[in-house]
């Protein structure tokens, strides 16, 4: 009986042999704008055609086109996004079309594929674009014209941070949507100065989600680092707080607190020894006895 024999199946390609890194980027812009090619050879094409999608004017349109097509598929769309966003890497080569190319984003900004949206705003917001901050903000304001969920807008409008952002990120604090919203707002806002007041409240409310508190600790020593150590030693000071503040607490006084007023401060001290030798988990303890080493106890 004569045996079959099983033809290994050969992945195809955009590369033809011998062709120039840029003639082979030039046809894979050809199969990834085609809608006769199969997604999946539309997509493979795609991550092979940044070198050629500057080129000349004619791939540039096709590919925006593609991207800028809500009829074309999903994956087909993001890959084009992907294309162009790793052809914009080479600064000076993507110079005469970074306008055509931002004026599709913004386009495709509020395109209904929530994925495609928070892509092309995540990349507006990285280039520090007006249009965006104004669609997050506006979104931030009126969830019935939000383009993303508001911890996403937040964390976008981080990367270029202006007194409208602090604003809303202070209504989200005053009437959250959710944890997650107020949470990202309180992050945004740990480079407002006059936010310091609020994070000092939060850190001292032990009512509050510890997440919180260790967020607020942060913020309160980038904005006043004083009144972080002044805060730490109240929190020590207090029994009946919880090990895992303390402990952020005693970190904060270690690292930048006064070495000669706190050798000396023997309710301080006493707290710290309280905390090294009651049931607080080993971590916690380790953190005590280094403290307490470094002033001889």
């Amino acid at each position: 009986m004569a045996t079959k024999r099983k033809v290994a199946k050969r992945s195809k390609s955009t590369k033809k042999p011998n062709a120039s890194p840029k003639a082979s980027a030039r046809r894979a812009v050809s199969i990834a704008t085609s809608s006769q090619r199969t997604v999946k050879e539309r997509v493979a094409a795609a991550a092979e055609a940044p070198l050629a999608v500057c080129e000349n004017e004619k791939d540039l349109q096709a590919m925006l086109n593609v991207l800028r097509n809500k009829d074309e598929p999903a994956k087909v769309r993001l890959a084009a996004l992907q294309s162009l966003q790793a052809a914009s890497f080479s600064v000076l080569a993507f110079e005469p079309c970074r306008g055509e190319y931002i004026a599709t984003l913004r386009k495709v900004a509020e395109d209904p594929d929530p994925e495609l949206r928070q892509r092309v705003l995540g990349l507006l917001a990285r280039e520090k674009d007006g249009f965006a901050q104004k669609k997050l903000l506006e979104g931030l304001r009126n969830p019935g014209k939000a383009l993303l969920p508001p911890e996403k807008a937040l964390q976008l409008l981080s990367y270029d941070v202006h007194a409208e952002a602090y604003s809303a990120a202070r209504d989200i604090v005053k009437k959250p949507p959710s944890e997650i919203a107020r949470r990202e707002a309180l992050r945004l806002l740990a480079a407002d100065a006059s936010a310091a007041p609020l994070f000092e409240k939060l850190l001292r409310d032990k009512n509050e989600l510890r997440e919180i508190r260790q967020i607020s600790a942060s913020a309160l020593h980038a904005l006043k680092p004083e009144k972080l150590q002044e805060t730490a030693r109240k929190i020590l000071l207090d029994k009946s707080d919880y090990d895992d503040i303390k402990a952020t607490s005693l970190t904060a006084l270690t690292q930048f607190g006064d070495d000669e007023a706190l050798g000396k401060d023997k309710a301080l001290l006493k707290s710290v020894d309280r905390l090294s030798a009651g049931e607080a988990p080993a971590k916690y303890k380790q953190s005590a006895r280094r403290f307490l080493s470094k002033y001889g106890r």
